[in-house]
């Protein structure tokens, strides 16, 4: 054989086994024994989601109890002046009162003294008045006791207290004044404006005495 020939046939050899050695083998070709792939997970089948109940189907909500009514309270009676016994409490002062004296005994210079409630509110008359004499100095002793508070002329509106001036008679010492001052004991430090009135030949001495409010005039003079 030729030297052609012979590098003919061993090219053609050569070119036959490089096929053989890159392509793919009848085996693999055929689904054989090639080289192994990786085979997928089998999928685990999921659990199937609850049925969701309708909007319509829900049980319907229990209706709330409606609340009781809230009961109004009983507005309060309005007190009426004549039971309740904070009303009238606050003592009578000589800007609630009128005040007069009338001559009762000539001979011992005795005077009746009287006020009058003026104003539109009852008011209670305190203790003895406070009596001074015109331009002297000094006031009448008071005369008997007082009643309390709780006690006291209680004076409504136009109605009028009492109390009893003793004048006692003429001495060396005794001096006659033509007019007396009076003003109210309130129990406070509230200032007033003494009310004066007429005695003309009032005898003023060391017996000059008054009595404490009363509600009439035979028990004012009779102490």
């Amino acid at each position: 054989m030729s030297s052609v020939r012979r590098a003919a046939v061993v090219l053609v050899a050569a070119s036959a086994l490089a096929l053989t050695a890159c392509g793919p083998s009848e085996d693999g070709a055929a689904g054989g024994t090639g080289v192994p792939t990786a085979t997928p997970p089998a999928a685990t089948p999921s659990t199937p989601a609850k049925p969701t109940e309708p909007a319509g189907s829900s049980k319907p909500s229990t209706p709330a109890t409606p609340s009781k009514p809230v009961k109004a309270p009983t507005p309060a009676k309005p007190v009426s002046p004549s039971t309740d016994p904070d009303y009238d409490v606050f003592p009578c002062s000589t800007y609630d009162v009128t005040f007069t004296a009338s001559l009762a005994e000539s001979t011992t210079s005795s005077y009746l003294l009287k006020i009058t409630n003026k104003s539109g509110k009852p008011c209670r008359v305190l203790g003895h008045p406070v009596v001074t004499f015109g331009d002297l100095d000094g006031q009448a002793t008071e005369r008997g006791a007082a009643p309390g508070i709780e006690d006291a002329v209680r004076l409504a509106p136009g109605e009028s207290a009492y109390a009893g001036l003793m004048g006692g008679l003429k001495g060396p010492g005794s001096k006659t004044v033509s007019s007396i001052a009076m003003t109210m004991d309130t129990e406070s430090d509230l200032e007033q404006v003494p009310l004066k009135a007429s005695t003309p030949g009032f005898n003023v001495s060391e017996k000059n005495s008054v009595t404490a409010w009363m509600d009439n005039a035979e028990d004012a003079l009779s102490l």
